[in-house]
């Protein structure tokens, strides 16, 4: 029998995390009682809060529901937690994120995406399709649609579109119907070690689409040719090899006007107001899923068109004659260089001032290489702090290991405080502030002081 079934009262430790929150407001949609803990008060939690679930930010037992029938925790929260500990020495029914999801998914039609990066937009992109044309779909987000201000929603269609995460191979324990594979970057080295053991966890996660199931993945990656399935669609914003391309891109008052060309069909006339040429790239993805689900050509173009974005992807925070700030997610050397690069795009040889908080010790330390590489095409550089998320410092790993090995002449390490001070002082035209830390909770006051006559 499905645990989801006899679930009447349920506790999020980390309830304020992206992923967590979405489960949070599935069960309490579905009139579950909903409380939880997390470290820190958020817009997230907030929003929580506001919907009726009781959240407490005190690491304290006492606090802690003593009858819930199921405790949920993300794999972000130390072994040695207080709450945890005790829900586990006590026989609680004590299960992470990966496994609720995948109760949730037994019995649904699923669209799970995957991928080192990518993948909250094309997400978020596919479920926003599957809802703007009507098609319908319940849907889990990593990220905040800004069309609909939320990263959960529910239909009365049993088909769920759901964000597959690497991490903590958490997504291995989804069974899709239709699998997505944006990246397969070396990432989450912490866990997996290697580079190959990264790649032949996402070639385990195709496997696990249905028989007569559907694979989209990006043209050109690593081990390409291992991933295989009844439907086996490759995307790729401009090599014209791959089954699925962007051709006659126009770049028209910040956004993009493109035609898309299969093997079997062809969409003209695409427009997307989202900036960055990966975000052509990241919506072919989700084209190709509305097509293989048979959503008409005119609704597919209309949901493109009314597409939004994702909170923190590409997201414009400014946006004047004299300023524009730009507030990104990215986390990875090889969404910086997508970043920038979308960047580039659209506003050419512009200056650009790139703020860029690292995250987690462990991932600077396995990077450093590639991230000095990427942030070297930025015309200057201000790294911040290395944010630890779950981590504790590493002897000789901190920004400066990033910042040595940089060939770039205008380059920094200041601390938060310190770069608000050099963006009141030199209040440039084009800012890029990047990272998956609390950058984001610094945009509003660098927008201010760019502003400031």
């Amino acid at each position: 029998m499905n645990p989801l079934a006899t679930i009447q009262k349920i506790y999020f430790i980390g309830i304020g995390g992206i992923g967590m929150s979405a489960l949070a407001r599935y069960f309490h949609a579905k009139g579950v009682d909903v409380s939880g803990y997390d470290k820190t008060s958020t817009p997230l939690t907030r929003a929580l809060e506001d919907s009726g679930i009781k959240i407490h930010y005190e690491e304290r037992v006492d606090l802690a529901p003593k009858d819930v029938d199921v405790v949920v925790y993300t794999p972000a929260i130390p072994a040695q937690h207080a709450e945890l500990v005790y829900y586990k020495e006590h026989g609680y029914t004590v299960v992470k994120r990966s496994d609720v999801l995948q109760w949730i998914t037994e019995s649904s039609f699923n669209i799970c995406v995957g991928g080192t990066h990518g993948k909250t937009t094309v997400t978020t992109m596919i479920a926003h399709l599957l809802r703007h044309s009507g098609y319908g779909c319940n849907a889990f987000l990593g990220g905040i649609s800004a069309n609909y201000q939320t990263n959960f929603w529910s239909s009365e269609r049993n088909v769920v579109v759901v964000e597959a995460d690497e991490y903590d191979r958490s997504f291995l324990k989804l069974v899709p119907d239709v699998a997505v594979i944006t990246a397969m970057d070396p990432d989450h080295l912490d866990i997996y070690g290697t580079a190959e053991e990264v790649e032949k966890a996402f070639i385990q996660f195709s496997q696990k689409v249905k028989p007569g199931g559907c694979l989209v993945t990006k043209y050109g990656l690593k081990r390409g040719a291992d991933l295989k399935a009844a439907h086996h669609f490759e995307y790729s914003v401009d090599n014209t090899a791959a089954g699925v391309h962007a051709a006659d891109i126009k770049v028209e008052q910040g956004s993009y006007r493109f035609d898309v060309v299969a093997e079997n069909w062809k969409l003209n006339d695409v427009v997307l107001h989202v900036g960055g040429l990966h975000n052509i790239e990241n919506v072919l993805a989700a084209i190709t899923v509305a097509k293989y689900l048979q959503i008409s050509d005119e609704q597919i173009k209309a949901a493109v068109a009314d597409f939004k974005g994702v909170h923190r992807r590409f997201e414009y925070a400014l946006k004047s004659g004299n300023h524009i700030l730009i507030d990104d997610y990215a986390h990875h050397p090889e969404e910086l260089r997508a970043l920038i690069s979308g960047v580039r795009s659209l506003f050419g040889k512009e200056r650009l001032v790139l703020v860029f908080q690292p995250h987690l010790f462990s991932r600077t330390k396995d990077l450093a290489d590639a991230f000095a590489e990427s942030l070297d095409v930025a015309d200057e550089v201000i790294l911040l702090p290395i944010y630890p998320a779950r981590e504790l410092p590493m002897e000789g790993v901190s920004s400066e290991l990033i910042l040595n090995k940089m060939k770039l002449k205008h380059k920094q390490v200041l601390d938060k405080e310190m770069m608000k001070g050099w963006m009141k002082e030199h209040r440039p035209g084009l800012v890029v502030m990047a990272g998956a830390g609390d950058i984001d909770a610094q945009v509003l006051q660098v927008k201010e002081l760019l502003l400031q006559a």
